[in-house]
């Protein structure tokens, strides 16, 4: 078996742990391949495998693994998209962030998890991606969000208005700060704290959520994920930003947005005595009542 480790700069409090899991796949003789930016930074903090190989793109890693495997967070899993792209990789996270809902393992059930993907105690969870499409190339070939994707107002400006079109309908304009276009899977974020629904992962819909809307009667509204969405729009600004997950640019008014769903899927790794019910509880404590306990 073939696992290839990818994170971020991380606290040091945090190194026994990332030594628990390269202890925990040379245990199994595992073949690792470590993110180059990830192994220059630990490789004079913990032992390594004296075998280990390196990896910095979308094509290094295609051909030397069969499991990607995430350091950090929830942010840190999400980076993971550009590496893998269409290639169907599967994804799992071990958290060392704060809330970790995508990356579900916790930092203290490391060789547990480790066993479980050695022996093939897991199911896949497809997840869609949205694609962005604009006349700028604005994104260059990340142009996909696994979350979602944000429309919103300059610090420094007004008030937007985004006129948002459904295969050419026009489904609204909102008075708002910026907008929302999330997945099922992003549903769970920023959309969450913007008052959008909570999506089953397997539902083949996005939501768009509008941020301080302007109006009272606005609300975020489901749709199905086969239609095409584009934005136009209105502000005094002649900038806003525009985000796929955590990457950022600064657009021109001027440019029409289009968004759909991608090609590809992604396949995030959920271990047999996981289920999203309850992630979805245990993270964030959906529906917890004292009442029931």
């Amino acid at each position: 078996m073939k696992i290839a480790i990818y994170g971020r700069d991380f606290n040091d409090t945090v190194l026994p742990f990332v030594q628990e899991v390269f202890d925990a796949l040379a245990l199994h003789k595992i073949e690792i391949a470590v993110y180059l930016k990830l192994y220059n930074y630990i490789k004079n903090k913990v032992e390594l495998p004296s075998n280990i190989i390196t990896f910095s793109s979308h094509n290094e890693l295609l051909n030397q693994t069969d499991v990607l495997l995430s350091l950090g967070g929830d942010g840190t899993l999400l980076d993971t998209l550009s590496l893998v792209r269409d290639s169907q990789i599967p994804v799992i996270g071990i958290n060392f962030g704060r809330l970790g809902f995508l990356a579900s393992i916790n930092k203290n059930e490391i060789k547990e998890a480790i066993e479980a993907l050695v022996h093939g105690e897991y199911s896949l969870d497809k997840r869609g991606i949205l694609s962005l499409e604009s006349q700028n190339d604005l994104f260059g070939d990340e142009s996909f969000a696994l979350n979602d994707m944000t429309i919103h107002r300059r610090d420094n400006s007004a008030m937007m208005i985004i006129h948002a079109f459904m295969n050419g309908e026009f489904i609204n304009s909102y008075w708002a700060d910026g907008l929302i276009i999330a997945t099922p899977t992003g549903s769970t974020a920023y959309s969450l704290s913007c008052g959008g629904p909570i999506i089953l992962p397997n539902a083949q819909n996005f939501v768009i959520t509008p941020i301080a809307p302007h109006n009272l009667n606005v609300r975020p509204i489901i749709i199905p994920d086969d239609v095409k969405l584009t934005f136009e729009i209105e502000a005094r600004s002649t900038k806003f930003l525009l985000s796929c997950d955590s990457r950022t640019v600064t657009v021109d008014r001027s440019v029409k947005i289009g968004i759909k769903k991608a090609d590809f899927n992604i396949n995030l790794i959920r271990l047999n005595n996981e289920s999203y019910l309850t992630t979805l509880r245990n993270k964030l404590l959906w529906g917890i009542d004292t009442r029931n306990y």
